[in-house]
C-alpha cells in the first residue's frame, strides 16, 4: 500500500475517489491551469517567508530519509529556525513550512498563500501538529501566517509586514483527535476498490480536482444539462431537477421554471431559436461617435513586485482600443508594457491620450475596467480628472447581453468567450497561442521572468497583442450585431 503524506490526507478528506485515482490511476488526472498557478505562488510565498529569517536553515533535499537525518542533526545542534523539516510518525511524512525555538519547545508556523485563514487549512495544521508531536516534537504553539493584504510594499526587497500570523494552536488541538481517524479511513480507501461517489460540491471545494472531467464526461453537445442555469438560484434548481430525474432541460415542465431568465435559456434551448429583443440595437444606436470599444489586462502578485502596491492588487499592464468613427471606418491603438518596471503610469496616461473627451467607451463587464481606473485615479492624483471622467463615459456591453440576448450555445452563460462565438464564430480564441485572462497573466510572468530568452519575450508580446486585439474586435462585432448591422 502507497504510504500517505498530509497532502493525500487532505485529498482524502475533500474526497475518497480522488485519493484513490491520485495513487491507483493518476493517468486519467487532467492538468488543472489553476492548479499549477497555485503551487508557483505558494513555493514564491514560501521563499519569501523563509528571507524574513536569515538564520535558518532550510533542509534543502526531497529524499525523505535523508531530510528525516538532516532534521534530527539540526534539531540536536544549535537551536535556530528550521525550514523544511521533516517528521515521520504511522507512515505518515510531513515537512513543516518554518519551525522555530521557544521556550520548553518549538512553535510550528505553516506559511499560506491565501489572505486569511481557510477551514482546510486547519486541518492541514493538525495534521502537522499531530505527526510532529507523534514523532516526539515538544510543541508549544501552532500559527498559520497567511498574506496580509493589506501590506503596501516599501520597495527594495522589504517584505517585512507582508504575512500576518493567525495562532491556531487550540482550533488544530481540537482536529489533533480526529487526525488518526482520517488516517485509518484513508488507507482503508487505498485498500479497497475504486469509492462509488456521485459529483459535487467536493468536485471543486476547496480545491478543484483534476479528476472531475473523469467522473463527469462531456455529455455531447446535444445535452443541456440542468446545470447550465446561471447564479446561485440555478444551482439549486438544477440539483432540485436532478434529484427529480431530469438530465436535460429540454425535458423540464416549464412550471418549473420561476426566473424569467431561467425561462428564456429554456425556452430558447427548446426551440434552438435564438432570442434578440431589438430594445438592445436602439440603446446602441442612440449613441454618439466617436465609439470606443476598450478592454484591460491585469496581472497579480501575491508577492508584490512594485513598490506601492499591494498584495492580489489587479495591476494593468495591457488595454487594447478599436475606435469607430461615424463614417464607419475603425482603426485599432493598444498598449502593452514594456520592461519589468511599473508599468500603470504609461499605461493611463497612452490610455487617456486615445480615449480623448468624448465618445461612449465600451467594455465588458466593465465595473473591472473601471475599478482600475478608479485605483490609478487614487494613486496618480494629477490624472484622476480625466480617469474619473473616462469611467463617466463608460457603456458596459455585459447586462445589454444579458437582458436581450441569449442562444442556446451559450449554455447558460453571457461571458464575452461564450456570447462571441454565436455571434462571430470566424473571432474565436482556438487559433490564439493566448486565449483567455489567465493565459495572459501567465504570458506576462514569463515576460517578467529574468530567465526568459529575449526571442521568447518577442513570441510572448505578440501573442498578447493578438490575444486583447481579439477581445475588443469582438466587442465591436458584438455591438453591430446587436444594432443590426
Amino acid at each position: 500500500m502507497a504510504g500517505l503524506s498530509k497532502s493525500r490526507i487532505i485529498q482524502h478528506l475533500q474526497c475518497p475517489k480522488r485519493l484513490w485515482f491520485a495513487v491507483n490511476r493518476p493517468e486519467l488526472a487532467k492538468e488543472v491551469a489553476s492548479v499549477h498557478t497555485r503551487l508557483q505562488v505558494s513555493t514564491e510565498v514560501g521563499e519569501v517567508a523563509r528571507s524574513l529569517f536569515p538564520d535558518g536553515i532550510l533542509i534543502d533535499t526531497q529524499d525523505s530519509s535523508q531530510a528525516l537525518a538532516d532534521t534530527r542533526q539540526a534539531l540536536a545542534g544549535k537551536r535556530r529556525p528550521l525550514f523544511e523539516a521533516a517528521f515521520a510518525a504511522e507512515s505518515i511524512l510531513i515537512r513543516v513550512d518554518l519551525l522555530f525555538p521557544s521556550r520548553a519547545g518549538y512553535r510550528l508556523v505553516e506559511v499560506k498563500s491565501s489572505t486569511s485563514v481557510k477551514e482546510h487549512q486547519l486541518a492541514d495544521a493538525a495534521i502537522q501538529s499531530w505527526v510532529a508531536k507523534m514523532a516526539g516534537l515538544t510543541l508549544k504553539r501552532i500559527e498559520i501566517a497567511h498574506i496580509d493584504n493589506s501590506f503596501i510594499y516599501p520597495g527594495n526587497g522589504n517584505y517585512k509586514g507582508l504575512f500576518a500570523l493567525k495562532d491556531v494552536t487550540r482550533e488544530a488541538g481540537r482536529l489533533e483527535r480526529e487526525v488518526p481517524h482520517w488516517v485509518k479511513m484513508a488507507q482503508r480507501t487505498l485498500a479497497g476498490l475504486e469509492p462509488n461517489i456521485a459529483t459535487g460540491d467536493q468536485c471543486s471545494n476547496p480545491f478543484p480536482c483534476p479528476f472531475e472531467a473523469h467522473c463527469t464526461p462531456y455529455p455531447g453537445d446535444d445535452v443541456f444539462l440542468p446545470e447550465i442555469l446561471p447564479y446561485k438560484n440555478g444551482k439549486a434548481l438544477a440539483a432540485e431537477l436532478r434529484a427529480a430525474g431530469f438530465n436535460d432541460i429540454r425535458n423540464i415542465p416549464a412550471d418549473r421554471f420561476v426566473a424569467a431568465r431561467h425561462q428564456r435559456i429554456w425556452e430558447v434551448t427548446r426551440s434552438g431559436e435564438p432570442i434578440l429583443d431589438p430594445a438592445a440595437g436602439k440603446e446602441l444606436q442612440a449613441l454618439p461617435f466617436p465609439r470606443y470599444y476598450l478592454d484591460f489586462e491585469t496581472i497579480q502578485f501575491a508577492v508584490p513586485i512594485w513598490a506601492g502596491t499591494r498584495p492580489y492588487q489587479q495591476l494593468p499592464f495591457q488595454w487594447s482600443c478599436h475606435i469607430e468613427s461615424k463614417n464607419g471606418t475603425i482603426q485599432h491603438k493598444d498598449f502593452l508594457a514594456e520592461d519589468s518596471s511599473d508599468p500603470r503610469q504609461a499605461f493611463v496616461e497612452s490610455l487617456i491620450e486615445t480615449l480623448g473627451t468624448r465618445g461612449p467607451v465600451f467594455a465588458y463587464n466593465a465595473s473591472f475596467e473601471a475599478g482600475r481606473l478608479r485605483e490609478a485615479a487614487q494613486y496618480f492624483p494629477a490624472l484622476s480628472q480625466a480617469l474619473g471622467a473616462i469611467c463617466d463615459r463608460l457603456i458596459d456591453l455585459l447586462p445589454l447581453a444579458r437582458n436581450h440576448y441569449y442562444h442556446r450555445d451559450m449554455r447558460g452563460s453571457w461571458s464575452l468567450k461564450a456570447v462571441l462565438p454565436t455571434i462571430a464564430p470566424e473571432l474565436a480564441y482556438n487559433d490564439l497561442e493566448v486565449g483567455d485572462g489567465g493565459m495572459a497573466q501567465e504570458a506576462f510572468g514569463e515576460i517578467l521572468h529574468p530567465e526568459t530568452r529575449p526571442a521568447r519575450v518577442q513570441e510572448l508580446r505578440k501573442a498578447l497583442r493578438a490575444y486583447c486585439e481579439r477581445d475588443t474586435r469582438a466587442l465591436v462585432a458584438i455591438a453591430h450585431f446587436f444594432q443590426g448591422r
